[in-house]
């Protein structure tokens, strides 16, 4: 009787499935980390950051007559969408260099 227990009781175990924790990092960024991660790239490289507007989105940096914009967006989805552009003279490697301290920070 003990013996068919016991063998019940492993066969029921054997079907049970372990999922573990998510991954860290797997999770979507969030808005207030990628915000604060945009602008912080732009320190990084020199800018000097004249718009921090974190309910548009928006953070505005300057390099001489370069200015280079970031805009951050909730998606429908839940994840984050960043995107830097540049206008006027500037480094043609600027916007590259602030993209990498964007993934730096972001831990990429």
């Amino acid at each position: 009787m003990a013996r068919t227990l016991a063998g019940a009781v492993v066969l029921g175990l054997a079907g049970c499935a372990y999922y573990g924790y998510p991954v860290p990092g797997a999770m979507p960024a969030s808005f207030d980390r990628s915000f604060a991660a945009a602008a912080g790239a732009m320190r990084d490289q020199g800018l000097q950051v004249s718009v921090e507007d974190r309910s548009s989105g928006t953070v505005v940096g300057r390099a001489g007559q370069g200015t280079v914009t970031a805009s951050v967006r909730q998606q429908a989805d839940g994840s984050v969408r960043v995107q830097f552009d540049a206008t006027g003279p500037r480094d043609p490697g600027l916007i590259d260099r602030v993209s990498r301290s964007y993934d730096a920070r972001m831990g990429r």
